[in-house]
């Protein structure tokens, strides 16, 4: 691939916006031309706008953008100035009397790194939509990844930072697939191809980056005596959330089961995935009119959502006292 990045699919642009002191942002995922859309929601604290038009029994066929967000509920906001966006460059469903963008969107927490009294707004949404290009977007610590965190299972003070990912591939009759994810989750962040905790929930402050004890193990400290205190009052502030994109023809139908097996990447590299804690939320978006099998689409959909995962995880720089594995780990 030539960036190995959800830009890399025809007809998807992505731009960033963030507040760096604050730690909290959003990220654009913006088809000028629309996209057939499609959502899967798994977690069980999730927080999103217009997922249900992305059925296959309602009306509206394509959406103009997806929009990821921290800030909690509050960052659900920003899509209004990506529709401001979208408006002005008369992108959008044309229902007669105005064309109105279709932007769905999903939320993490991330309140509780940097300031909890700043959040995505309309504005950062606008200058987020308005900085979407095709070029590879910056990972890491950018975007709706700029205050994400991952294994909380310790505290919020012994997790470790983490960000935003992406990755592509083409499958084969210049079909690509590619995914863009916000990783925030509950539990800790794993190399599916060794079992590795890779980030995660730390055993303390104290130990350092290569010790045999530096992860608690969250799967694990979920069923000690600690962790069975913990799990009764352990909050809701995680979520992974993210985009798969490709310039397979889909229907709406095929772009939520796309959206669907997506998941399964998520399942892969996050332990425990899809919890009560957690509002994990992908949508599909399908760009194009090549030919291809939908099972083999969402098969390597959920293969990029793993490799964006793991992109996030070791593209976070150290922020807001958690560590990072970009500077921590060389």
């Amino acid at each position: 691939m030539k960036h190995n990045s959800i830009t890399d699919v025809p007809g998807v642009e992505v731009g960033q916006a963030q507040n760096e002191e604050a730690l909290t942002g959003c990220t654009v995922i913006l088809c000028r031309k629309g996209a057939v859309g499609g959502v899967d929601v798994r977690g069980g604290a999730p927080g999103t706008r217009e997922t249900d038009l992305l059925s296959p029994l309602n009306l509206v066929q394509k959406v103009h953008a997806v929009v990821l967000a921290g800030g909690s509920a509050f960052g659900l906001d920003a899509a209004s100035g990506v529709m401001r966006f979208l408006e002005e460059n008369k992108i959008g469903f044309n229902a007669g009397a105005a064309k109105v963008p279709i932007v769905p969107s999903a939320i993490l927490f991330d309140l509780g790194l940097g300031r909890a009294d700043i959040r995505p707004d309309a504005e950062m949404g606008y200058r987020a939509a308005s900085s979407a290009t095709t070029n590879p977007p910056r990972e890491g610590n950018a975007g709706a990844g700029t205050g994400a965190s991952v294994g909380k299972i310790r505290g919020p003070g012994n997790a470790m930072k983490s960000g935003i990912g992406s990755a592509s591939v083409e499958i084969g009759g210049g079909v690509i697939v590619g995914a863009l994810i916000a990783v925030n989750p509950f539990g800790d962040v794993v190399d599916p191809n060794n079992g590795q905790i890779v980030a995660g929930a730390r055993k303390s402050r104290k130990t350092k980056p290569g010790d045999s004890n530096y992860f608690a193990d969250t799967i694990k400290t979920m069923t000690s005596f600690y962790g069975r205190t913990v799990m009764k009052f352990a909050g809701h502030a995680n979520t992974v959330i993210g985009a798969v994109a490709t310039n397979a023809k889909l229907d709406k139908a095929q772009a939520n089961k796309v959206a669907q097996m997506a998941h399964n990447g998520i399942a892969r590299t996050v332990r425990p995935a899809h919890s009560m804690m957690d509002g994990d939320t992908i949508f599909a978006l399908s760009t194009g009119k090549r030919g291809a099998d939908v099972s083999t689409v969402g098969a390597y959909a959920a293969e990029m959502v793993a490799q964006a995962i793991l992109r996030a995880a070791h593209m976070a720089a150290s922020a807001g006292g958690l560590p990072g594995l970009a500077d921590t780990v060389k």
